[in-house]
């Protein structure tokens, strides 16, 4: 089994995933309250963690006359928040909460683990409010990105069994991945190659090795 269709498996489980969601943060006439199991969806994890999560008091519960778990949805946007993890605009659309700002979060994703190491940490040094998260695969990359909706991905264009430009459009075309911005880095030297990748939507392309100090101004420019 390739690389690339488990990627594609991964992007079929996520569209469901959305869809359960944008049906679980409909907005009601009725008080919302939600159950462990639209936590769990919303949240993308399976419903006993979301029940570990409030025996564990990270989580506000109250309990049903039947014993059954409900969050209210500014409980659940304050546990997500102090997680740094993403929060729906629907979800915030059902609170008062609206202000909730979520960190900017970006994805470097190069099989070449030293590279991947050396830029997570010099994108630190330059803004240290900035949440660094690092994936060596196409498919590590695929799962990070839909459970961390980063703003930005820092993309190795030669992952193995992976074609980069491929990926590329289906991470611009897909709404399973937040739409993030894409920067390209690569060791071909190709015009042909970097005219596609920027007619595909992608915000800066560079080449290796990396000019560190451009990258990181490419990323600041986001809060433009």
């Amino acid at each position: 089994m390739t690389k690339t269709f488990i990627f594609s498996i991964l992007c079929d489980i996520v569209r469901v995933r959305q869809k359960k969601m944008a049906k679980t943060v409909k907005m009601r006439d009725k008080p919302i309250v939600f159950s462990a199991l639209e936590v769990a969806n919303i949240c993308g994890v399976v419903n006993q963690t979301a029940i570990n999560w409030i025996h564990n008091n990270y989580l506000k519960a109250f309990k049903t006359p039947g014993g059954q778990f409900r969050v209210y949805p500014e409980d659940l946007v304050e546990f997500m928040e102090k997680r740094n993890m993403r929060i729906p605009s629907d979800l915030l659309d059902c609170c008062n909460k609206k202000s909730v700002v979520t960190p900017k979060t970006v994805l470097v994703v190069d099989d070449d683990r030293a590279l991947n190491d050396v830029v997570a940490k010099f994108l630190k040094t330059q803004d240290e409010s900035i949440q660094i998260i690092q994936a060596f695969d196409g498919f590590e990359a695929g799962s990070q990105m839909v459970a961390k909706q980063p703003k930005c991905i820092i993309l190795d264009l030669d992952l193995p069994g992976i074609d980069g430009k491929k990926l590329c459009r289906h991470i611009k075309e897909s709404e399973a991945f937040g739409k993030p911005a894409i920067i390209v880095v690569t060791a071909m030297d190709d015009p042909e190659t970097e005219k596609e990748c920027m007619e595909l939507g992608v915000l800066k392309f560079f080449r290796k090795p990396l000019n560190l100090p451009e990258l990181s101004s490419t990323i600041a420019s986001l809060d433009d």
